[in-house]
């Protein structure tokens, strides 16, 4: 049987992180968490292929780490110009953090992944703004068939030369979104792509309410733009799904898989997109099943600090089948 083909783009950082509880916890993240949860559903039939620059003293120890995950592809993982994230995590409550960037990974361009347009899907998982370039996207629309999932966690965050992280707005996201068929992101990273006209930026700096009354706004912005679809995830709510059918906006909400205990919040986002992709591949492209799996790995995300809270393809899906009672 012929292997389907996963592409999951982005920086694998050297991530130390000190969890609300107080926890400390040094790892290899970002894209390591969905490749690794999309591994473990154990899917002889599925590729995952990381694709990201490293440093050359992370990348034997990345590798290793990834070895026993039988699906993963390490090929595309490089450290050519010895160039990687180093970040620093420290969490204030479950999800909100203080962010320090000591590392930057080299941009990934189409040289990159020239000879990984047999993709069914690329999902692209950038934390700041430099980590992807405008031309990879284009390059992929232009010779691959594959569906592009494009997380808005990059463009909304930049780094200052001390290594402080900070939000920005996504100034030319119009731009980009011809070349995106799913856009994802959250409440904090919607109101970086999104500015009400009668407002000055003044304005919107003494603004410190996440809500969602911006969003059918900025959906219609988008889709409009040529965007296919965008997913807002709203905290322990869920997902929001806006997609354009006749002209029209419409938006759909799937609740999230509520946990009883939450150990660390780390790359929830970056496996929610991972298990997007799969649920879209195997089940046609259905949006709100696909929201289902994404929820479902993001929740097992929560579970613990190492790779062990993500099952396999049948306790994944028996897990949905008693939340949601269907997959």
């Amino acid at each position: 049987m012929t292997k389907r083909k996963i592409a999951i783009l982005g920086p694998i950082p050297r991530d130390t992180i000190i969890t609300y509880q107080g926890d400390k916890i040094k790892n290899y993240g970002c894209i390591t968490h969905p490749a690794v949860a999309l591994s473990k559903l154990e899917e002889s039939h599925l590729e995952i292929i990381p694709v990201a620059h490293v440093r050359k003293n992370d990348e034997a120890p990345i590798k290793e780490m990834l070895q026993p995950y039988s699906q993963i592809n390490l090929e595309h993982i490089t450290s050519d110009q010895d160039r990687g994230n180093v970040i620093r995590l420290e969490y204030v409550d479950q999800n909100k953090r203080m962010e320090k960037q000591l590392g930057m990974m080299n941009p990934i361009v189409p040289e990159d992944i020239k000879d990984l347009m047999d993709c069914e899907a690329f999902v692209f998982l950038p934390i700041s703004d430099f980590e992807i370039t405008l031309e990879t996207l284009q390059f992929i629309k232009k010779n691959s068939k594959g569906i592009i999932i494009f997380d808005a966690h990059g463009p909304t965050n930049g780094v200052a030369t001390n290594g402080t992280r900070f939000h920005k707005f996504w100034v030319d996201m119009k731009a980009w979104l011809p070349y995106i068929d799913i856009l994802k992101m959250n409440l904090e990273e919607s109101q970086c792509c999104y500015v009400k006209p009668e407002y000055s930026l003044d304005e919107l700096a003494k603004e410190q309410k996440l809500d969602t009354n911006h969003l059918p706004d900025l959906a219609e912005e988008c889709l409009n733009a040529g965007l296919k679809t965008l997913i807002i995830t709203v905290d322990a709510d869920g997902c929001l799904i806006f997609t354009k059918e006749e002209g029209k906006i419409k938006q759909t909400k799937v609740p999230s898989m509520k946990m009883e205990s939450v150990v660390d919040t780390t790359g929830c986002g970056d496996t929610f997109a991972g298990g997007l992709a799969y649920g879209l591949l195997n089940n046609s492209g259905d949006l709100i099943v696909a929201s289902k799996y994404a929820n479902a790995l993001a929740a097992r995300r929560t579970q613990g600090k190492t790779f062990d809270v993500f099952k396999t393809i049948q306790e994944t899906e028996k897990m949905m089948i008693e939340y949601y009672g269907s997959i």
